[in-house]
C-alpha cells in the first residue's frame, strides 16, 4: 500500500477548513477530494470510490451521521473518521458505535491527522483484501479464482458450495464475458469428480454434423473422412464433467440424442449401433433465454428441464459494480506477476474512469483492459495514459483532457511526496465564524516545511553522428524526463508539446 493508491474524501461545510485538511494529507502523497456539504458528499460517495472519508459531524442538511450511513451502504470497505469539537464528544462516541473508524477533536493536529489517515488507509486496504480472500474462498474449497464481494457474488458462491458436491446437472446463464466456464470449472474442482477429466465444448463453434461427431464420436467409415474410430467428448469425459457452452445453439437432432444420454447414461457413436455406457456430469451454459427458444420451437422443453436441475444466473459486471475495485486490484497483481512488471498502484483518475464504464464485455473486458494497462505502463503507476484505445472513444475530448489533467496532478503529488516537500501555505488558517455554538473555532496548524531545491541542469546529449532521427528523439525525451525527475507534465511543457503527444511518443519509443 502506498499513499498514492489511497483516495480520501474530506467533507466539511467550511471550505477553508476542508482545503487545509486536504492539503495536509496530499502533502504525504494521498489523493484527496473535497465536499463542502453532506449532500455533495453523498453524491460523490454513490458515484465514486474512496478508501477513507474525513467528515465534519455537525453540518446543515445532511450531517456526519448521514455521510457515515451512506458510506457504510455504498462503500463497505471505506474507513470513516468523524471530526468534531469538544462539545460533541458523546455524538462522536455514538458515531463510533455506528461504524466510524475513529474521531478527531478540533482544532486538528497535523501529525495526528496523518497518523489516523495512515491507520485508516491500512484498515481499509486490509479489509478489502480480506473480503477478496473471503469471497474467493480458501483454495481448499476450489473457488480461488472467483473474485468479488458484492451480495450477488456472495449468493452465487454459497450456491456453488451446495451444488458442487452433488452429481446434479447445472445450467449457467449469463451474458458473454461473465465467467460461465470459470464457474463450471469451480464446480468440477470442488466435486468428487475433480480428479477426472473436465471436458469443454462450444456448441456454437461447430457445424451440425461436426458437433454430433465431437459429442458422440464415430466409427471408421461413418462418413467421408472418417478413416478411423474416434472417441467423442462425452465418452472422453467419462467419470468426470462435460461442459457444453452456448447449449442454446445446439441443433434439434443433437438435442434429442443428448436427452438420451441424460436419461439412459449411454451414447452411440455415429455410424454404430452399439451403445456405450457413460457416467458424466453435465454442466451447460448459455447467453440466451432458453424459454424464448422453447416458444420459438428451437429448443426442447424436456431437455431444458433436465439441464436446469440447478440454475445459476451470473449478473453482468454493471449489476455488481461494487466488485470492480476488487477485480482491478486482483488483475493488477495477476498480470504484474505474469509479465514481470512492477506497478505501485493506480491513480484515482484512472480508477474513477474505470468505475464509470459499463463494460459491455463484462469481467473478460475488464481483465483485458487491466492486462493492457500493465503491459503498456511506463512509470510503475497506472494512469489515464495507460488506458487502451478502445476506451479513448467513449468520452469527449473535453472529458479526456480533464481526466488527463487530474491524473497528471496526482502523479505530480506522488512524485512530490517522494522528494523534498514544497513550501506550505500559511502556518494556520482560521475559518469563517462558527455557525454551531457548541463547536470550537476550527483551526488546523501546519509546521513549516523546507522549500524544494532547484533542479539540476540538463546534461549534454550524446553524439548524434550515425544515429537516426527517431533515436535522437528518444534520447532527447529521456534527457528531458530525467531533468524533470519523471514529471511528464513539466517535460511536455518544456518540449512545447501536449501531454498526450508526449505519452504517445514514450509508448512508441519503448
Amino acid at each position: 500500500m502506498t499513499p498514492s493508491s489511497i483516495t480520501i474524501l474530506v467533507v466539511d461545510n467550511e471550505p477553508e477548513h476542508a482545503q487545509i485538511v486536504a492539503y495536509g494529507l496530499s502533502k504525504v502523497g494521498y489523493v484527496t477530494e473535497i465536499a463542502t456539504s453532506g449532500e455533495e458528499a453523498i453524491e460523490k460517495i454513490t458515484a465514486g470510490y474512496y478508501d477513507v472519508i474525513f467528515t465534519d459531524l455537525i453540518m446543515e442538511g445532511v450531517d456526519g451521521f448521514g455521510v457515515l450511513n451512506c458510506a457504510r451502504e455504498s462503500l463497505p470497505n471505506c474507513a470513516v473518521i468523524i471530526m468534531t469539537g469538544h462539545g460533541s464528544v458523546p455524538s462522536a462516541v455514538s458515531a463510533m458505535q455506528q461504524g466510524a473508524f475513529n474521531y478527531l477533536l478540533k482544532p486538528l493536529d497535523l501529525k495526528q491527522l496523518r497518523a489516523v489517515a495512515e491507520k485508516a488507509a491500512e484498515s481499509a486496504s486490509l479489509k478489502r483484501t480480506n473480503l477478496e480472500l473471503q469471497t474467493r474462498l480458501d483454495e481448499k474449497f476450489g473457488f480461488e479464482k472467483l473474485v468479488g464481494n458484492s451480495p450477488e457474488m456472495v449468493a452465487i458462491v454459497e450456491k456453488l458450495r451446495r451444488v458442487s458436491p452433488t452429481n446434479s446437472t447445472v445450467l449457467i446463464q449469463g451474458a458473454t464475458g461473465t465467467g460461465k466456464e470459470l464457474i463450471a470449472q469451480a464446480i468440477h474442482q470442488n466435486s468428487p469428480r475433480k480428479n477426472k477429466p473436465f471436458v469443454g465444448l462450444n456448441c456454437a463453434a461447430l457445424s451440425d454434423n461436426l458437433l454430433e461427431s465431437e459429442l458422440f464420436g464415430h466409427v471408421k467409415g461413418a462418413f467421408t473422412g472418417a478413416i478411423a474410430d474416434r472417441m467423442g467428448k462425452i465418452e472422453y469425459a467419462n467419470g468426470g464433467t462435460l461442459f457444453l457452452d452456448e447449449v442454446g445453439d445446439m441443433p434439434m437432432a443433437t438435442q434429442i440424442k443428448l436427452l438420451r444420454v441424460l436419461e439412459e447414461s449411454e451414447i452411440t457413436r455415429v455410424g454404430s449401433n452399439t451403445p456405450i455406457k457413460v457416467n458424466v456430469r453435465l454442466i451447460s451454459a448459455t447467453n440466451r433465454d432458453l424459454t424464448d427458444a422453447i416458444e420459438a420451437g428451437t429448443f426442447r422443453s424436456d431437455l431444458y428441464h433436465r439441464l436446469k436441475v440447478v440454475s445459476i444466473r451470473l449478473p453482468a459486471l454493471v449489476e455488481r459494480h461494487g466488485d470492480i475495485p476488487v477485480l482491478i486490484d486482483h488483475f493488477i497483481r495477476v498480470f504484474c506477476e505474469k509479465h514481470g512488471k512492477e506497478v505501485r498502484g493506480m491513480t484515482a483518475a484512472a480508477r474513477k474512469y474505470l468505475l464509470q464504464y459499463d463494460y459491455p464485455g463484462n469481467v473478460r473486458q475488464l481483465r483485458n483492459i487491466i492486462e493492457s494497462m500493465v503491459v503498456m505502463d511506463y512509470d510503475g503507476l497506472l494512469n489515464v495514459d495507460d488506458l487502451p484505445e478502445e476506451l479513448d472513444e467513449l468520452v469527449s475530448p473535453e472529458e479526456r483532457a480533464e481526466a488527463e489533467k487530474e491524473a497528471a496532478d496526482e502523479l505530480k503529488r506522488f512524485q512530490n511526496a517522494h522528494s523534498a516537500p514544497t513550501a506550505p501555505p500559511p502556518a494556520a488558517v482560521s475559518t469563517s465564524p462558527n455557525p454551531n455554538p457548541e463547536e470550537p473555532s476550527r483551526v488546523i496548524c501546519l509546521p513549516n516545511e523546507p522549500t524544494q531545491g532547484a533542479a539540476t541542469p540538463i546534461g549534454p546529449l550524446a553524439p548524434f553522428i550515425g544515429k537516426t532521427m527517431d533515436e535522437l528523439e528518444r534520447e532527447f525525451l529521456r534527457e528531458t524526463l530525467a531533468h524533470t525527475n519523471g514529471n511528464r507534465e513539466e517535460a511536455a511543457a518544456m518540449l512545447g508539446i501536449s501531454e498526450r503527444t508526449l505519452y504517445r511518443k514514450i509508448k512508441e519509443g519503448k
